[in-house]
């Protein structure tokens, strides 16, 4: 079975980022919705990003941000692509494509999505994440695993919401993703992550 990519995100404290940058995985998100209680200002998520090492992919989390303010963050805190959890159209994000800017588009699952939406859009990279009312990410809820499995055989799709050491073996051979990306699972509180979780997590993802 391949081993996913492994984003671990929503990191707010340098000497975490640095020991999980260590551990393996291929990326580290940072949270710049203002309303998240993960949120980083890209200045300090910046100060974060200059002591990770170079093969580590830093990502920065936006939700309907304004194009000219993506643009400054990303400039702000040197990150190597966005992800937009937002209602961004494909029109914003092809505008994005030809700022040379690296986009994920993030869609969030309930009864009723329309997997049809994907094709609307102009890259080939996408994740889906759990439906909340209260939250664009890091709520813990889970998509049923077995609805959602057509899509990943279609698309390369990275699979978020509600990953967690006891749960991540059965989301990958459930859905084979592209990708996983993590944030509640392996915390401790909002933003505070906790190293023995994200170890157990790469522990029961390569096992």
């Amino acid at each position: 079975m391949r081993i996913p990519g492994l984003k671990v995100c929503g990191l707010t404290k340098k000497d975490q980022a640095f020991e999980i940058a260590h551990l393996g995985v291929d990326a580290l998100g940072f949270i710049f919705y203002p309303k998240s209680p993960r949120f980083i200002d890209p200045d300090e998520a910046r100060k974060i990003i200059q002591v990770l090492p170079p093969f580590v992919k830093t990502v920065g989390v936006f939700v309907d941000e304004p194009f000219d303010q993506i643009i400054k963050s990303v400039r702000q805190s040197s990150i190597d692509l966005v992800q937009l959890h937002g209602s961004e159209s494909p029109e914003y994000c092809n505008h994005l494509s030809k700022a040379r800017v690296p986009w994920i588009k993030a869609f969030r699952v309930k009864d009723d999505f329309d997997p049809n939406i994907l094709k609307k859009y102009p890259g080939k990279h996408f994740l889906l994440d759990a439906w909340s009312d209260d939250a664009y990410g890091g709520t813990g809820k889970t998509i049923d695993w077995d609805k959602i499995k057509p899509l990943f055989q279609e698309n390369h799709l990275i699979l978020a919401g509600g990953i967690n050491p006891e749960n991540v073996k059965l989301a990958i051979e459930t859905t084979h993703p592209h990708g996983i990306d993590v944030s509640s699972g392996v915390e401790n509180t909002p933003g505070d992550k906790s190293i023995s979780k994200v170890k157990a997590l790469i522990r029961n993802l390569s096992n």
